[in-house]
């Protein structure tokens, strides 16, 4: 089998110089440049240069999928978004690692492996980089959650110790974001751990906050601090200087405002993860016997149809039979198993072994139909 890879890269905060492209464009020449984005795939060689160059350099985000079971998810964030505290207890595993760069954070999630082969088969219509791309913008804003999800990524896989702890208690894992939810999917997170670590959990609060935590907030910063933002907030900056203030926001809030509950182990974890598989089975079990009392009324009223008219019905299969095609033959085998059920339903078994012993009769010389209603079990008594 060749080697697929695919690689997506995305610039956010600002466009490709005319330079850059060029400099891209001699690196690859087959790639979709644009002033904002790289796009390439691979099936024989790969990327002339380093993907994690790229993202020193050029930017902010970025996907690469390959065929032999890995998908990464990088993203570039200034270094004020985040505090490095903050990554070094989520960022503990091969699956979610992060480097310091002059001015940004570099933060790379990765699936490392995967069974599901059949996924990277047809990456151009799967949008991960469309899907993943708000995580950016979440986490510029103070959200960890996704951050959680890379170490759940590490858990999901069976790995660390059954005492081991969470990083941190993140509030609103039992409402993730849409991209949240695609990032789990990206990671093949068990999908049983995902529900079980929500449990517990209220949701993630988005209303206006408490008065007087915003009010001790707003007295501990200088001065200087607030001109700067009302400074971006004049010069167009107003989402960069919201997104900055959220995310000062958050971080205090993480100092100063105690967690409503303690972390919990590796080992409850899988326990809760053990619940949510069981409440899982059944709930899906009701699915299926929901959906099979459904099927099931909804051929009762075809058969009762059937029933309604039968010489008609009848007249339908010696139609198709006629034809003398396969596709015709099967239509008519069909057919036939539904006027079965119908006369058990509706009439009897009898009268329809009598019908079905004279169209056998009618029919004698199309072996190849014959040959189907043996199969259907529709024998002649």
């Amino acid at each position: 089998m060749s080697e697929y890879q695919y690689l997506e890269f995305l610039a956010i905060d600002r466009p490709l110089t005319a330079q850059q492209v060029e400099e891209l464009r001699n690196i690859s020449t087959r790639a979709q440049i644009t002033p904002v984005s790289f796009v390439n795939e691979y099936n024989w060689s790969g990327l002339k240069a380093s993907p994690v160059d790229f993202m020193r350099h050029y930017f902010d985000l970025h996907v690469f999928l390959a065929n032999w079971g890995d998908a990464i998810f990088m993203v570039r964030l200034p270094r004020e978004a985040l505090e490095q505290n903050i990554l070094d207890v989520f960022c503990s595993s091969p699956y979610l690692k992060y480097e310091a760069l002059a001015e940004h954070w570099l933060i790379t999630w990765s699936l490392e492996v995967s069974d599901d082969y059949e996924r990277f088969e047809f990456v151009e219509d799967t949008a991960w980089m469309s899907r993943l791309a708000p995580l950016r913008e979440e986490l510029l804003r103070g959200d960890l959650r996704s951050l959680y999800l890379g170490w759940l990524r590490y858990i999901s896989n069976e790995d660390g110790e059954p005492d081991e702890l969470e990083p941190m208690v993140v509030e609103g894992l039992g409402q993730l974001t849409a991209a949240q939810r695609s990032l789990a999917e990206f990671l093949e997170i068990d999908v049983d751990l995902l529900t079980g670590v929500a449990k517990g959990q209220g949701p993630k609060i988005e209303q206006a906050e408490d008065e007087t935590v915003v009010e001790a907030w707003l007295d501990s910063l200088h001065k200087d601090e607030l001109r700067g933002y009302l400074r971006q907030m004049v010069q167009g900056q107003g989402a960069q200087a919201e997104r900055t203030v959220r995310g000062k926001y958050a971080a205090w809030q993480r100092q100063v405002v105690p967690a409503q509950v303690a972390p919990r182990s590796v080992a409850q974890l899988w326990q809760l993860a053990k619940q949510a598989q069981e409440i899982r089975i059944v709930e899906e079990a009701k699915m299926l016997q929901q959906a099979k009392a459904e099927r099931q009324q909804k051929r009762n009223a075809w058969l009762a149809q059937l029933a309604s008219d039968f010489p008609q019905a009848w007249k339908g299969v010696h139609q198709y039979a006629n034809k003398g095609h396969a596709s015709a033959y099967d239509t008519a085998c069909q057919q036939l198993v539904d006027l079965r059920d119908a006369y058990n339903l509706h009439d009897t078994k009898a009268a329809f072994q009598q019908q079905l012993h004279e169209f056998r009769i009618q029919h004698q010389r199309r072996r190849a139909l014959l040959q189907r209603l043996d199969k259907a079990g529709l024998h002649s008594k």
